[in-house]
């Protein structure tokens, strides 16, 4: 194998490349990336048995051929040339090293053999559709704050991709939750969706796809089968293993008749919770909300440090209630919300709250109150 390509381009991929890769692995070629050189340019394939990463970049190949080399540190040596520079690529048959040449540099890397590097499984995907990137890119955004973390509710720790509704109402919802806190986002069904069954895309693969949709604006080819999930964007292919589970019935606990509603300015009621939040000391930063009439008390006490409090004007309709939240879960509420105003919507003190942008009614967040 012998080629020449651009540093920039070679960097763009082994970026998203590098990424899949486990620093961590007990099957040595699993932390290399797959590099084969052909009449098309180089193709760089990465992958730790659940997700797999195709990347292909022009290249001017002078011998087409095949090898693996560390992913991690490839990327680093050309994360650290200079810019402007072609980068040459030299792997001799019959050989177990890599050279990276470029300008006055030159490094040899150990390889390993192609044929141990995993197959790539080629499932029948047969529900296929395409999504604007920057719709995709919403979806998951805006919804990958409430995966949990809990890895014994394995079905909890991806977002939930699912067509809601029937007709001309029909929707595409992501939904995550890790039971304190749910968010839903939907956006109208693409055409070819509609037969998609429920999925469950794991956390990994959900911050992979947006590093890969920033800046996009080409639309994104989906494709899921039984057991995957596909993204195709460009010259760059992202397939996925799905989560084996079934997502509980979220629509249960998403309150429909809370009567209590405040209405308040965004930015503000952020910066509020933040400052007030600072004082405590507890994990979960506990902050009250007081509502009444026209106006919303926030406060928060620290047997160590004291107490905070700040009122904000809102707009509230029902009777005074005051509730508890974590700080946290609140700021990350809010911190997806981008229009001006925030509408919570609630019931009791122990009830389940919704929190949501009038501006945006695709948008719905789900906040399980806290004893303050």
């Amino acid at each position: 194998m012998k080629l020449s390509i651009a540093r920039a381009a070679l960097l763009r991929s082994l970026s998203h490349v590098q990424n899949v890769v486990e620093r961590r692995t007990t099957i040595p070629i699993l932390g290399n990336v797959k590099l084969t050189a052909s009449e098309g340019g180089l193709e760089l394939l990465a992958t730790d048995l659940d997700l797999t990463l195709l990347a292909r970049e022009g290249a001017e190949v002078e011998q087409a051929g095949a090898t693996t080399a560390p992913a991690h540190m490839v990327f680093d040596i050309v994360r650290k040339l200079p810019e402007n520079l072609d980068v040459h690529l030299l792997h001799k048959p019959g050989t177990s090293e890599l050279e990276i040449l470029a300008g006055r540099s030159r490094f040899v890397l150990p390889t390993l053999p192609v044929e141990e590097f995993p197959a790539t499984d080629d499932d029948a995907f047969d529900v296929r559709f395409s999504v604007e990137a920057a719709e995709l890119a919403k979806l998951v955004e805006k919804s990958r704050f409430a995966i949990s973390t809990e890895e014994t509710r394995y079905y909890l720790n991806g977002v939930h991709f699912h067509v809601a509704g029937a007709g001309a109402t029909r929707t595409l919802r992501a939904v995550a939750t890790d039971g304190h806190r749910l968010a839903l986002v939907e956006m109208p069904c693409p055409s070819g969706a509609e037969r998609m069954p429920p999925v469950i895309v794991p956390r990994k693969t959900v911050g992979e796809l947006l590093k890969l949709l920033d800046g996009a604006d080409e639309p994104v080819e989906v494709g899921v089968s039984a057991t995957r999930i596909r993204f195709a964007l460009g010259r760059t292919l992202l397939v996925s293993r799905l989560i084996d589970g079934t997502f509980p019935d979220y629509e249960r606990v998403i309150p429909r008749d809370n009567e209590r509603i405040a209405v308040l300015a965004t930015r503000p009621f952020e910066q509020a919770i933040d400052r007030v939040a600072t004082i405590s000391t507890e994990k979960a930063r506990p902050v009250k909300l007081a509502f009444e009439a026209d106006k919303v008390t926030l406060s928060a006490a620290s047997s160590e440090f004291g107490r905070a409090s700040e009122e904000l004007d809102c707009s509230y309709t029902g009777e005074p209630l005051e509730i508890g939240f974590n700080a946290r879960y609140v700021l990350d509420i809010t911190g997806e919300i981008e229009g001006p105003e925030l509408r919570i919507e609630m019931a009791n003190a122990a009830a389940p709250t919704v929190f949501r942008d009038p501006s945006d009614p695709s948008l719905l967040f789900v906040l399980m109150p806290m004893r303050v």
